[in-house]
């Protein structure tokens, strides 16, 4: 019987072939000759019997399932989630490996598919079946930045890398290769400020393990529960309403004006951006798009991809009408109602367009497209043979100053529904008999005030550097990080009997960019979740602290780059059985913006509301991985809140409730805490 954790081999040095030493410790995968493909068997002949005295693991020989359509990419070919033809093919691919009825017989069809299919076609589709397979759920699957670098990390750190696998033959002797901070702009681009964020490894490995664990599409023949999860639209609508008001507050403490979204299709876009990076797969560099390019109508037949800017127009009116007259048609032309329960899940799914779309061929594919025509601008009929562009793969996406407007504009759609949603009512907001009295963030013997700085981390890159010496090949990179703090919040139970209460956290500027204070009705738009959990109120005064590491929206550091080996969790654990899900989460050294060397003011908001009435009774025994439910949700399980997600800033303020303080109700609370900005860099010992 084969281990399945032999299965994680698969990912180690994508673009060799798969006979060749898997894990850097001499294991070897010995294959039948029928195996092996044409472009490798002299290779094969030359590699039989390497590997000294590791572990050989024999796979048998059988039937393979036809693979033809997965085989219509290249291998050296770019592989974009954001392509429909791309879709279609990796969920073929899924569906052949997530039916497979024992882990013997996915072994060997995955070896066999490995060294034929797309290589990150191949990765993504085997993790997705990996995460939905009941007898691998419990892997522990490498992150992507481990897999595939180049997605992640300058060129030129590849160059040094070869010099060093070369010259330092012995990885122990090989220093970590460190990652410049400016290589993509220099600071005459006012939009480099933000690089800290947008080239975030674990901001883009988030956004990347987002749609791994909410894939858009699978073939007819496959599970439908691996698209049809609960909630899932709304997710998508949430997680990156989520990101545009993080983004916009790093803007603002580093004195930009908030994201213009994209108004008008055909207006130039004026930010340009210069990757640096190459795809190891395609053997080429990722195209930059110059300032001020314009996009145009998109025809590659190579790529089975034809989009007009008319035909998102079109889309984008047609989703304003049904907003505006509070229905959707479906495929047999029936209304579907977008109430204020399952509206903005139905829209979410309608705009992405995952294959939950009530009607594609009237809604269009929107979200998806807009990536297509930002990320061929450069080359849009393929005139130069030109790959996509960072846009164009969710792995790098978030790089890119134009995913911020693209989304922003997606986002102004979203909350056009939201706007025609009623307003909630004091009754709706409030908890009777609780009150919040106080509320404290205390930080490194401070309260109220919080510090960020640099930090310097190591991420073991070896599983996907191919052909060359094996051995530890260690990136060090720097990113933002925060000193860890506290929350005190006193709260009152004056109903004289123990209650159970939901403690939403919530953070936004203080101040525009105009430094005036901010209207709630655009306030609302940029709170970031911080933390949700459930508290248990006695009768009196209760003081409910919370660490900020135990966030409902982050991964630990650890979490987000597999070093899973430090902190495994206990066999059988929660823990143990949940890391791959629970890989999908923000990072948490990116949970409170940069703020501003001077200091930057923002409002922290505390709620607590009605368990009760929020509760989502389900059975969580034995699979509860909520490390980031707020913007990942529960693995197999229904969202843990019954309110809609961003409650209770998701609709427009009521009547009279202009500002933050007027909107609060007893159970509610402010404090005001300052983010000073400390422009020094320290040393992770990780």
């Amino acid at each position: 019987m084969a281990n399945k954790k032999d299965l994680l081999l698969l990912f180690h040095h994508p673009t060799e072939p798969v006979f060749m030493d898997k894990g850097g410790d001499g294991t070897l995968f010995e294959v039948p000759d029928s195996f092996v493909t044409e472009r490798f068997k002299k290779m094969e002949q030359q590699h039989s019997g390497v590997g000294g005295n590791g572990r050989r693991i024999c796979i048998k020989e059988m039937s393979m399932p036809d693979m033809g359509y997965c085989l219509s990419l290249g291998h050296s070919e770019q592989f974009s989630l954001f392509l429909k033809s791309h879709r279609q093919m990796a969920g073929h691919l899924i569906e052949i490996f997530t039916k497979l009825p024992t882990v013997d017989e996915l072994q060997s069809v995955a070896v066999f598919a490995r060294d034929r299919v797309n290589p990150v076609m191949f990765n993504y589709a085997l993790s997705v079946a990996l995460l939905h397979r009941p007898d691998t759920r419990g892997l522990e699957l490498p992150t992507l930045s481990q897999t595939f670098p180049d997605r992640f990390i300058d060129s030129q750190v590849f160059r040094s890398v070869r010099e060093q696998s070369v010259v330092f033959g012995d990885s122990k002797n090989r220093d970590p290769i460190v990652i410049p901070v400016n290589y993509t702009a220099s600071d005459l681009e006012q939009e480099h400020r933000l690089w800290y964020f947008r080239e975030d490894l674990g901001i883009n490995l988030h956004h990347w393990h987002w749609h791994l664990v909410y894939p858009n599409e699978v073939s007819e023949g496959a599970d439908p529960r691996i698209v049809d999860k609960d909630r899932r639209g709304e997710l998508f609508y949430y997680m990156h309403q989520q990101i545009i008001a993080r983004y916009n507050a790093e803007r603002l403490s580093n004195h930009l004006a908030r994201v213009q979204p994209i108004i008008d299709l055909e207006d130039p876009i004026a930010e340009g951006y210069f990757p640096k990076m190459d795809s190891s797969v395609a053997s080429r560099a990722y195209p930059p798009r110059f300032d001020d390019t314009q996009l145009k109508d998109v025809d590659r037949p190579g790529n089975q991809i034809k989009v007009a800017i008319d035909d998102v127009k079109r889309w984008r009116e047609r989703i304003y009408e049904a907003i505006h007259q509070g229905y959707v048609l479906d495929m047999n032309h029936k209304e579907i109602e977008l109430d204020e329960v399952k509206g903005i899940d139905i829209l979410g799914n309608m705009m992405e367009a995952s294959a939950l779309s009530v009607n594609p061929s009237l809604y269009g594919d929107m979200h998806n497209m807009g990536h297509i025509l930002i990320g061929y601008c450069h080359d849009p009929t393929n005139k130069h043979l030109e790959d996509h562009g960072v846009m164009g793969d969710t792995s790098t996406a978030m790089r890119d100053p134009a995913f911020y407007k693209w989304h922003a504009f997606m986002d102004n759609i979203f909350q056009e529904h939201k706007r025609l949603l009623p307003a909630y009512k004091e009754d709706q907001l409030s908890y009777p008999d609780i009150r919040v009295i106080g509320i404290n963030v205390e930080s490194q013997g401070e309260i109220n005030k919080l510090t960020t700085f640099w930090q310097e981390s190591d991420v073991d890159m070896s599983r996907g550097v191919d052909f060359l010496p094996r051995g530890n090949v260690f990136a060090r990179f720097t990113h933002l990080q925060h000193n860890p703090f506290n929350y005190s919040i006193d709260v009152e139970n004056c109903s004289g009997a123990t209650r159970l209460g939901y403690v939403r956290i919530f953070m936004a500027p203080k101040l525009d960019d105009r430094n005036a204070a901010m209207f709630l009705a655009d306030q609302r738009l940029m709170m970031m979740e911080l933390d949700k959990f459930v508290i248990k109120m006695q009768p009196g005064r209760n003081t409910i602290r919370q660490e900020s590491k135990n966030s409902s929206v982050t991964i630990p550091f650890e979490r987000t780059f597999r070093k899973l080996e430090k902190n495994p969790g206990a066999a059988k654990s929660t823990e143990n059985l949940e890391n791959y899900f629970c890989g999908c989460g923000w990072p948490d050294h990116m949970l409170v913006p940069k703020g501003r060397p001077e200091g930057m003011k923002f409002e922290l908001f505390v709620m607590v509301s009605n368990y009760e009435n929020d509760r989502v009774d389900q059975n969580l025994e034995g699979s509860c991985c909520n490390d980031a439910a707020s913007y990942c949700g529960l693995r197999d399980r229904l969202y843990p809140d019954r309110k809609s997600m961003g409650y209770p800033f998701d609709r427009v303020p009521r009547n009279g409730a202009e500002t933050l303080e007027n909107f609060l109700t007893p159970n509610m609370n402010t404090v005001e805490v300052t983010i000073t900005h400390e422009d020094r860099t320290v040393k992770s010992n990780n």
